[in-house]
């Protein structure tokens, strides 16, 4: 007797029907899986007769046969193992409801009980626009289909189980479950916590000032400072500035924390913008993704956020170069035998580092800590392609004491937010009328833009040119400085960029000049 289901397949961080088709006949026992499943998938045979023979079922000794469909595409992990037990229990005429029309995901333990599953998330999105009729899925995972299901305005049904037992009841309609709902409104009620507010860091006001135009044009930053001065306590506070997820930058970060298996289980759905700080011992693979089973990286779990790299020189050079891509394209191509996969990865970069190999540039007598040479071979481990994809290099100097001991309180983030809101709302009109593909930003602007929305006046012009030519700054540098003023116009409500801008923009350039005095 056959039976057919459907299941999903992730790819990338979207979900693909998968058909799971059992069939029980005559002939020698066997239990042969087909359809290109992996090793998690073909070893599933032991789990799913265990688990349907400890919830109480008999098994025949028969030939059973699975076919996971399309047969082209590789199926990867645990996630089919409760729909292919349902499909056998429903070919042994357990299953006296129809399965047509659901989606069945889920792991099992050899008790029988279901374990949780990745990329829940894409499952619901998936199923809600194949307009199937119920999902089923483990207990903890349901409300993150749910999620998808109501945004996408569907009538399809989520259900959680806890078992197969349970499963199985459910299908039959002996059961007294409800479909889980979720008020995706309710979400976002609330403004949300962050970990680090401006008002606590002393000093660092010029430092505060570049955070806050990095923030509204989604610029890249580099700081530069000795140890103590600060760097990764203002990093830390950059979420806090940056305007709230709106509903659809909510549903596709959290479709990459689902795949990846990082969602928080009491939050179907991010709220805040990620903060990643990778260690500078992370590999290339950790960074941008991929690995044997493809899985998203560093750059892709920042997406709409911000990925910290504190110590930059410290990064092996290949690690940093592989940044450039994503830096670029705001996405990642993982290519495998098989497939190639994308990734989203559109995040701000936030680097901090040493000014010396040493640490401080100087010591404690103001004399220096390292030589010129082992100073240059040290900021030589970050490549000129990459800092000219960084459009902010500011010197973070070491707190003055007078600012450690005032008692004067700083700018909370909360008012630096409603600023970088509102220029980042000027932007948004400004590029509202532009064709596909959208941006939002001034940092997405390509040179084409960049000469549209970024006209200098002649006096403006010969200063950018004299600059260049004195800091031997390459033609992204170039782009990159207009961009940045662009923004600190746009934080000051001035339609054009005017000479004051311009100059600001130039000199949040530190690498391109000899700000070390050795």
């Amino acid at each position: 007797m056959l039976t057919t289901l459907s299941a999903a397949s992730l790819l990338g961080i979207d979900a693909l029907r998968v058909e799971i088709e059992a069939n029980v006949s005559s002939g020698l026992p066997a239990f042969t899986v087909v359809g290109l499943p992996d090793n998690a998938v073909k070893e599933s045979r032991e789990r799913i007769l265990t688990a349907i023979r400890n919830s109480g079922f008999e098994l025949p000794s028969r030939k059973i046969t699975v076919n996971l469909a399309p047969a082209d595409l590789r199926k990867e992990g645990t996630a089919f193992d409760l729909g292919i037990a349902i499909g056998l229990l429903g070919s042994l005429s357990e299953i006296h409801g129809s399965v047509e029309d659901i989606l069945v995901m889920g792991e099992l333990a050899l008790d029988g009980t279901v374990r949780r599953i990745n990329g829940a998330l894409p499952v619901g999105i998936m199923a809600a626009k194949e307009k199937i009729g119920r999902i089923i899925l483990p207990t903890v995972n349901a409300l993150e289909a749910a999620v998808a299901v109501s945004a996408a305005g569907s009538d399809t049904l989520v259900f959680g189980v806890e078992s197969l037992l349970e499963a199985v009841s459910l299908i039959n309609g002996t059961s007294e479950a409800s479909p889980v709902k979720v008020d995706v409104a309710k979400l976002f009620d609330g403004e949300p916590e962050y970990p680090v507010d401006f008002a606590e860091i002393k000093g660092q006001h010029a430092a505060k000032k570049a955070l806050e135009i990095a923030a509204a044009g989604a610029h890249n930053i580099l700081m530069i400072g000795p140890p103590g001065s600060g760097k990764t306590l203002l990093a830390k506070a950059i979420p806090g500035i940056l305007p709230p997820l709106g509903f659809e930058e909510s549903l596709e970060t959290t479709k990459i924390y689902s795949v990846a298996n990082l969602l928080d289980r009491d939050r179907p759905l991010m709220i805040t913008r990620p903060f990643r700080n990778p260690h500078h011992t992370s590999s290339n693979i950790a960074l941008i993704g991929g690995g044997a089973q493809a899985r998203p990286g560093e750059v892709s779990l920042s997406h709409n956020g911000v990925l910290f790299l504190d110590e930059l020189p410290e990064f092996t050079r290949s690690a940093l170069e592989v940044l450039r891509q994503p830096l670029e394209d705001r996405e990642v191509t993982v290519s495998r035998a098989a497939l190639t996969t994308r990734y989203p990865a559109g995040f701000m970069l936030v680097a901090a580092m040493n000014p010396s190999p040493a640490g401080a540039l100087k010591d404690r007598d103001g004399l220096p800590t390292a030589s010129p040479e082992q100073i240059r071979r040290y900021l030589s481990r970050i490549s000129g392609p990459l800092l000219d994809r960084i459009d902010i290099h500011i010197d973070v100097p070491r707190v003055e004491n007078a600012d450690l001991f005032s008692s004067t309180t700083a700018e909370c983030s909360r008012d630096i937010r409603k600023r970088v809101i509102a220029a980042r709302s000027i932007q948004q009109a400004r590029f509202a009328a532009l064709p596909s593909p959208r941006i939002f930003t001034n940092s997405q602007m390509n040179s084409k833009l960049i000469r549209r929305f970024c006209e200098l006046d002649r006096q403006s012009s010969d200063r950018l040119m004299e600059a260049m030519n004195r800091l031997n700054l390459s033609a992204r540098a170039h782009d990159r400085i207009l961009k940045v003023s662009r923004t600190i116009a746009d934080l000051e409500g001035a339609e054009r960029i005017e000479m004051k801008h311009l100059v600001q923009g130039i000199q949040y350039r530190n690498l391109d000049r000899e700000f070390w005095n050795f």
